[in-house]
This record gives structure tokens, sequence and C-alpha cells, in this order.
């Protein structure tokens, strides 16, 4: 694991170095507070020493900081302070620290403080990735969706750039319910799901929208690259087969894109997919759409 410890003494730096060599930990340093705010914004650590008395900006200050940033608010910190000031010490906790080390350090309190925080952050992770992964397939579940997709759409807005979103739905998935029970549609669920998955890029973000719906988030992609991302899928939940002994069970599945360019918020960007998909399911399933047009779908 990662800690970041930001004392302006050199002295003090090299001692904690010496002090948690041994713990396996990655561990950088900075010399003030403006340093270690840039330098936790971009190494993103598990823990941050932060000392209490550093010129320009103190430690309080500092905490107080990266407390109001979403990305590092919760990143445990632990203060270095020479000094035993109670008023300090609740000052700090206040601000945001778990906790307190007092100089000089003593090599056995630091590494069963840090040990301490670093266990506190390892659960604290655990809870955060729980609460993100759909319990059945262990994929992304709706909130993970939900989050990523705003960050994009955010990302797109400041930035430009493509973004394309893709909805799923396995077709009669009730008739495998009603047909193999219901122990079979969860396996045909967690296949799917990891067929899907297994045509994404590491910057895709599949995901198990609800029910028997999954989704996709696409950066950088056009709705025709998208296309093509959801082709493979189709292609690959096609090739899905649960064997039953006296028969095979086999799905497809029905595909809906939607591109940022054409929608005016993320919601929208969602609606227009679940259009395209209900489009692909108009017009026979198993197959990937783009058409959002009421009309043309009216027609089919």
């Amino acid at each position: 694991m990662k800690v970041l410890i930001i004392d302006d003494s050199s002295d003090a730096l090299a001692l904690a170095k010496v002090r948690l060599g041994k713990e396996n930990l990655a561990i950088i340093t900075a010399q003030s507070g403006d340093e270690g705010l840039k330098l936790a914004e971009a190494e993103k650590p598990d823990l941050i020493l932060l000392d209490v008395d550093m010129p320009e900006m103190s430690g309080f200050d500092v905490c107080h900081q990266l407390k109001t940033n979403k990305d590092l608010c919760m990143t445990p910190v632990i203060f270095l302070t020479g000094s035993d000031n109670t008023e300090d010490k609740i000052k700090g906790l206040n601000v945001g620290a778990v906790d307190y080390v007092t100089k000089p350090f003593d090599a056995f309190e630091l590494k069963a403080r840090v040990n301490a925080a670093l266990r506190t952050k390892r659960m604290q992770d655990l809870l955060i990735e729980y609460a993100n992964i759909d319990p059945l397939t262990g994929i992304p579940n709706r909130r993970a969706l939900t989050e990523r997709l705003r960050k994009e759409w955010m990302r797109v807005q400041r930035h430009g750039g493509k973004l394309s979103f893709i909805m799923a739905d396995i077709d009669h998935f009730k008739k495998v319910n009603d047909t193999y029970g219901h122990s079979i549609g969860d396996e045909v669920l967690q296949r799917v799901a990891k067929a899907i998955s297994s045509q994404c890029r590491e910057i895709d973000l599949p995901a198990r929208f609800g029910g028997e719906e999954f989704a996709i988030v696409v950066p950088g992609e056009s709705a025709e690259g998208a296309g093509k991302l959801a082709e493979r899928c189709r292609q690959a939940t096609s090739d899905v087969q649960i064997n039953l002994g006296t028969e095979d069970v086999h799905v497809t599945a029905s595909f809906g894109i939607a591109e940022v360019s054409d929608s005016p918020s993320v919601e929208a960007l969602v609606k227009a997919a679940d259009e395209a998909l209900y489009h692909a399911k108009q017009s026979g399933r198993n197959q990937v759409s783009t058409d959002t047009s009421p009309e043309e779908t009216a027609k089919k």
C-alpha cells in the first residue's frame, strides 16, 4: 500500500522512512503542504502522514483541503507533531485526522498506528467495492454504472471527445426461467455477464443494469465504434451454452446504442440507448440497433 509523508523537516522524513522501511509499503514524500497536495492528487495514497507545524500552509490547512477533495476525502490522515497539546489534537481530529503520532517517533508506536490505519483503509475499500458490485454476476452494478457514466459525461462536456452508451437485454429471458427454473436463469445471467465483459476494453465499463438488462459505458467511441463492440458482445452471448444433460440452453441478446453528441444530458443518453434497444427488440431480436426513431420503431 502507498503512504505519503508530508513534513518540512528532511530529518523527520528520513526517520519516518527508516521506521517504516520494513513494512512493505511504497513511501513517497513531500516537504511542503502545497507539494503534498499535488502528490496526493497524483498518487492517490492509501494513508497520509502529515506534519502539523509547517511554514506557509499548516498541517491543519492541508488536512482541510484533503477532506474537501472528493477524490481524497476518504484517505486517512495521521498527524505528526512535536507537541502534546490536547487542544491541537482535538483540532486535528475535528478537521478529519484519524490519529496522532508524537515526535520523536517511537518505532513500534509509529508502525502500530500506521498498520491500524491501513487495516481500516483496506476494510473501507472492500466495503466500497462490494457496494458497487452486482453479487450474482460479479460485474459492476447500476450504482457504479451511473457514477461512471456521469464522470465520463462531465469529462466530455469539459474537454470534448466521444462517448457512447450500450443497453442490452437477454431475449425471452422469462421463458428461460419458466422452462428451466431460476437457478438456470441465474447461470444464464452469469454466463452472459462474462461473455459481455470478455469483449470490453479495459476503459469500458460493463455492468448489470437490472434484471436481465446489461449496459456498457464506452469512452472515446462514436456510435459506430460502440456498434462493433455491441456486435462482438451479441455474438459472444449467442455462443453461451449451458448443458443440462438431455438438452442445451442457448440464449441471444438485443443491443441498443446511443452517442453523447446526440443527447443533451446523461438521462437523454440512457433513454436514447433504451429506445434503440426497443427498436432492436421490435425488429426481431438478436441484433444491434442505433435507431431511436419512434416512427420507424412503430412501423416495425
